[in-house]
């Protein structure tokens, strides 16, 4: 069972898919950045000043009662909030990602498609003897090791 294990774990695909799933996760946390760091911060200039972060709306006053001026502050209150900001920013990175991976697979498919359309086999220049099975040239009436005539390709 150890030994099945082992051959499991080693095979191409199983590295391969664990390659991919660190690789998605990093490029996961750099796309996170990029929307709260890069992308978001001039949209909320353009908007006015919103850190998307801070939109929420409040359901439940918390302990100490609002308004909260941060996100952080009506979590530090216990009130009951609906994230909207941040909500919006895990849509933005699903997007990204999502653009990401599509670029990837048509990139994929597209070159699987030129290695189908351009990967024409060569005609055989030899075929097999139907009396002796050897191998004679494929235009060749008379095989050349038994003699026998076979009709022409």
């Amino acid at each position: 069972m150890l030994n099945e294990f082992k051959e499991f774990a080693i095979r191409g695909n199983v590295v391969d898919m664990a390659v991919g799933i660190i690789i998605g996760g990093a490029f996961g946390t750099i796309v996170q950045s990029l929307v709260n760091d890069i992308i978001m911060p001039p949209i909320g200039v353009l908007v006015g000043g919103v850190d998307f972060q801070d939109v929420f709306v409040v359901l439940k006053q918390g302990s100490a009662a609002g308004p909260y001026g941060t996100l952080e502050a009506a979590e530090a209150a216990g009130a009951v909030t609906v994230n909207v900001g941040l909500f919006l920013n895990a849509v933005l990175s699903f997007l990204i990602v999502a653009w990401a991976v599509f670029l990837l697979v048509r990139g994929m498919n597209r070159l699987r498609r030129d290695q189908d359309e351009g990967g024409e086999t060569p005609s055989p220049t030899t075929r097999s003897c139907p009396f002796c099975t050897l191998d004679m040239a494929v235009r060749a009436t008379r095989c050349p090791h038994c003699t026998s005539e076979v009709k022409a390709a």
